[in-house]
């Protein structure tokens, strides 16, 4: 596996994810989850993110652990939960005088497939957030998560990872995915179901960031929305 898990150095991180309908906080340390919390019943993130920050705050307090940073995803991906995460993170970072770190959503959904899954060594992976009908936003990266293709908004028809599944295998994961396959209709196309992004995978991608500086600024972050949000207009004035 060519994906680089090395640990950097011993570092506190709260981990924020809410660019889905599931609800996730983690706190991790020198390379280890040591609190995790999810809700995926929602989209319930209003309700439930600030009592999981709450939890993981106590927590690390309480083990005397000090806080170096908080990774949030940033998108592409709901709107609302974005706004929230990003929200609460920032937060944080202001309160408690720590560092911001942006951790995009795709990126972060090829984790686990990275830790657990046998593919082969020229595979790419395209990770999917849904877009409703058949729009997906949605990125193609090597095994290293180099970027092959820029994340865009996909209207998914047979060519549009055409000159991708003629060349390698892809393998097609996230909430956007399964909807997909019908018409993708390939034989170097396979899914992977259930493959969530959650908070306790940031930790790999959130310590790279630290051990090469790259934060956010604090006052001017704002996630990786993709779209324009259009709000619904109530039907009586329409």
């Amino acid at each position: 596996m060519h994906f680089n898990l090395e640990r950097y150095f011993m570092s506190c991180i709260i981990n924020i994810e809410t660019s889905t309908d599931v609800c996730s906080v983690s706190a991790s340390q020198d390379g280890v989850v040591i609190f995790n919390e999810e809700d995926r019943e929602g989209p319930n993130h209003a309700v439930k993110l600030g009592v999981f920050v709450d939890e993981a705050l106590s927590f690390i307090e309480s083990h005397a652990i000090p806080l170096d940073a908080v990774a949030v995803s940033s998108g592409p991906g709901s709107y609302t939960g974005l706004r929230i995460g990003a929200s609460m993170a920032k937060g944080i970072c202001y309160g408690r005088d720590v560092k911001l770190i942006g951790i995009p959503t795709l990126e972060l959904l090829c984790v686990p497939v990275l830790l657990r899954q046998e593919i082969e060594e020229d595979a790419l992976l395209c990770p999917m957030i849904d877009a409703r009908r058949m729009e997906v936003y949605a990125g193609i990266y090597d095994r290293s998560l180099r970027p092959i293709r820029p994340v865009q908004a996909d209207v998914v028809e047979a060519d549009t990872y055409k000159e991708f599944l003629d060349a390698h295998p892809v393998y097609f994961f996230g909430n956007g995915a399964a909807k997909c396959m019908e018409a993708i209709n390939h034989p170097h196309a396979h899914l992977i179901e259930n493959i969530v992004p959650l908070a306790k995978w940031m930790f790999p991608l959130a310590e790279k960031r630290i051990a090469l500086e790259q934060y956010e600024d604090v006052a001017y972050f704002v996630p990786f929305y993709l779209k324009d949000f259009v709000a619904k207009m109530p039907k009586k004035l329409l």
